[in-house]
């Protein structure tokens, strides 16, 4: 099987989420690893939200990536979002990166190793959506116990040396301000505004990101790894800050009835991402505790996650990346969150690592070089073969 051709398959196939239908997506992969003659399972969810598992799942290796993609506006493209075209060079649209390139690499590697007549260690889990949340992808299947605990590689794309091995923890919260309207010629001398409430708890969250949380020598070396990352990829220089630190987005925020009324209610949605040496739980309480008489949900939260790195599933992997590349592998740890936060709070051993323009993630003209999917696939091989020898 042929790694751009399976890509360039996928891309064309549209699987935008939302709305989430990957019907003719999880089709493709399923025939595909019917081909290989693997027992395949598709696993269904609402409104087309359709996942495929393929393999022995008793086997010691999981190989896992999501079928859906965020949306794509169709212009201003080099070339349209969804031709999946191949100039070469790159694989051209919508997933090329993230992370159809990577489900792609997986499935060829696979297939090499099948056709030489070897027995297969890997089983997979393609899932249909990661890009909202995974309701209906990776937690349903955890939730219906299709998977059990084993080691795993998520072929998200990252720096080619520089595997993914931990991510910082997520809160998300709802906020209701209440207030007591008034005249708006009166304020602030009559009535109370849910919008300056909301206004005063924003301002504190400044306070909350200036606290900086201590880590051990493990961290410390990730968080090292994952600075110099980000410096040469993003021209972040501060990456270290932001693994340390609790990082917030007042993401949507909408109060009032209008400009003459004080305003009785405000809803604000919180996005909080958390580091190492702090839970969901006690950020939560004393947020309470800032934003007294809120009404405050909870919409979802994990902690922070880390796979070490002397798992068998890391060291396994950072061989075969050294022996593609000839140089130092550097593992780094996550800003963001994938589903390897809902399969390591479920006891998995895992690690993100895949091919694609990190910088075109989610972007317009998102790519992935032929040369990258090559790599990442023959890393897949000896990954596949490293285990096969366990």
């Amino acid at each position: 099987m042929d790694t751009a051709q399976i890509c360039s398959d996928l891309v064309r196939i549209r699987s935008e989420n939302p709305p989430g239908d990957t019907t003719d997506a999880a089709e493709y992969i399923r025939e595909l690893l019917a081909s290989l003659g693997l027992p395949v399972e598709m696993v269904r969810g609402p409104d087309g939200h359709w996942n495929v598992l393929a393999g022995d799942r008793s086997q010691p290796l999981l190989f896992s990536g999501h079928l859906d993609v965020v949306p794509a506006r169709e212009n201003h493209w080099i070339h349209p979002p969804f031709s999946g075209y191949n100039d070469g060079e790159h694989i051209w649209g919508r997933g090329a990166t993230d992370m159809k390139g990577g489900c792609a690499a997986m499935i060829a590697a696979a297939a090499r190793h099948i056709d030489a007549g070897k027995e297969c260690p890997v089983h997979f889990a393609f899932v249909c959506d990661e890009e909202t949340g995974g309701r209906y992808g990776i937690r349903l299947l955890l939730r219906k116990k299709l998977l059990s605990p084993c080691d795993c590689l998520i072929a998200e794309p990252t720096p080619h040396l520089s595997p993914s091995i931990g991510q910082k923890g997520l809160l998300r919260l709802d906020l209701s301000f209440k207030g007591i309207p008034g005249h708006g010629s009166l304020y602030p001398y009559e009535g109370k505004s849910a919008v300056e409430e909301a206004a005063r708890f924003v301002t504190w969250l400044r306070e909350l990101n200036a606290r900086e949380y201590p880590v051990d020598q493990e961290l410390r070396v990730l968080i090292d790894n994952t600075t110099a990352s980000l410096s040469a990829i993003f021209s972040l220089p501060d990456a270290g800050k932001v693994l340390r630190r609790i990082s917030y987005n007042p993401g949507t925020i909408h109060g009032g009835t209008g400009v003459n009324v004080v305003a009785e209610e405000c809803t604000l949605q919180l996005d909080l991402r958390l580091p190492w040496g702090i839970s969901p739980e006690t950020v939560t309480e004393e947020i309470r505790q800032q934003a007294q008489g809120a009404e405050i949900d909870v919409v979802s939260s994990c902690t922070a996650n880390l796979t070490h790195t002397d798992s068998t599933i890391v060291r396994i992997l950072s061989s075969e990346i050294k022996k593609e590349y000839g140089a130092p592998v550097r593992p780094i740890i996550q800003w963001a969150a994938s589903d390897a936060r809902f399969l390591r709070s479920a006891g998995f051993h895992v690690v993100d690592y895949g091919p694609g323009d990190v910088t075109t993630l989610h972007a317009r003209d998102e790519r992935v070089s032929t040369t990258q999917l090559t790599a990442a696939s023959r890393i897949f091989e000896g990954v596949i073969g490293a285990y096969a020898r366990l």
